[in-house]
């Protein structure tokens, strides 16, 4: 960006036109001159080029002064550098894929509704690698820690309810295979967000064990409990009156989640609904900031050299041109 350092200067360029304005007026006519009866005595082409060769010279008068009139006003080139340094967070997201995540308190369903707000989680998490872990009777790598955030939204995407077969809920897998994700990066911090509606009943690992050895390895592990209080509505297939809702006991084993938060200096949360749940991801959020370092610097390139080595050249060509062309007195 072009800028003058002492702009102020600037105003002494409104001498130059008044300077051309005073010179045809009043300056003209004291220059020293020898008064002829006719220019008729004269060739016409004298005349002429001796009128283009003194123009001249008061062309340069007028721009040797422009030009010294800038120089004084400091012209750079001014760019602003900034240096970013961010200390990233690595977060494991481990999100409970069992049946009972059917369950239509939250719309449509507990398991579409928790990916709706982590998917927003994660677009807010510009500097973070984030990875997915998701769990039933058995746990799995849904997406590795990535900064590439597109993948890891299609990923997500593609999370689903588990079949009968590989129905469960071993929490305590889960956070060992978070964890494993999470003990040897390089990150500073390094954070769990399990989500889970029921408690853990598969799995050689129990969850208050498993964040024993999280606290070891200095991961937090947020929990998030969903479900709402009492019963909630679930969908089943009758043979007869095919798919409806029946109203299900919620079975949410809220003190492990509690016990496991605790254990590795999280805190535990319980979401009701969708709204809710979008809130305690927000609040997770603002808990686990990332800290970003911008320094600035000021490259200048100095322009006022440019204005002066012409204008330098320019006042001796016109001394030289003056006194050996013109021959022009000085004394």
């Amino acid at each position: 960006m072009l800028e003058f350092q002492q702009p102020w200067w600037m105003l002494l360029l409104v001498l130059v036109p008044l300077l051309y304005w005073w010179y045809l007026r009043r300056g003209r006519s004291r220059e020293g001159v020898l008064r002829f009866s006719s220019l008729a005595l004269f060739d016409p082409s004298d005349v002429r080029t001796g009128g283009l060769k003194a123009g001249l010279l008061r062309g340069i008068r007028f721009l040797l002064l422009a030009l010294m009139v800038l120089a004084l006003a400091r012209p750079r080139f001014a760019d602003v550098v900034r240096e970013s340094k961010v200390e990233v967070i690595d977060i494991m997201m481990v999100l409970d894929i069992s049946s009972s995540m059917r369950a239509a308190d939250f719309k449509p369903n507990r398991l579409e509704a928790a990916k709706k707000v982590a998917r927003q989680f994660i677009m807010d998490r510009l500097y973070d690698r984030i990875g997915i872990v998701v769990f039933a009777a058995e746990s799995f790598i849904q997406c590795p820690l990535t900064h590439d955030t597109n993948v890891l939204l299609n990923l997500l995407d593609q999370v689903t309810i588990v079949d009968k077969e590989h129905d469960g809920t071993a929490i305590g897998m889960a956070i060992a295979n978070a964890i494993n994700r999470l003990r040897d990066t390089p990150a500073t911090s390094k954070v769990m967000i399990l989500l889970s509606d029921g408690s853990n009943n598969a799995g050689e690992l129990d969850p208050t064990t498993a964040a024993q050895l999280a606290r070891e390895f200095d991961i937090k592990v947020y929990t998030i409990g969903a479900g709402s209080h009492g019963m909630a509505p679930y969908p089943i297939s009758d043979p007869v009156l095919g798919q409806r809702m029946v109203n299900v006991e919620v079975e949410l084993d809220e003190e492990t989640l509690r016990q496991v938060a605790d254990i590795t200096g999280g805190q535990y949360f319980r979401a009701t609904d969708q709204q809710s749940l979008a809130e305690i991801y927000d609040q997770i959020n603002q808990l686990e900031r990332t800290e970003i370092q911008v320094d600035e610097y000021l490259n200048v390139q100095e322009l006022y050299s440019w204005l002066v080595i012409p204008a330098s050249v320019l006042g001796l060509v016109l001394s030289v041109v003056s006194v050996g062309v013109f021959r022009k007195y000085i004394g």
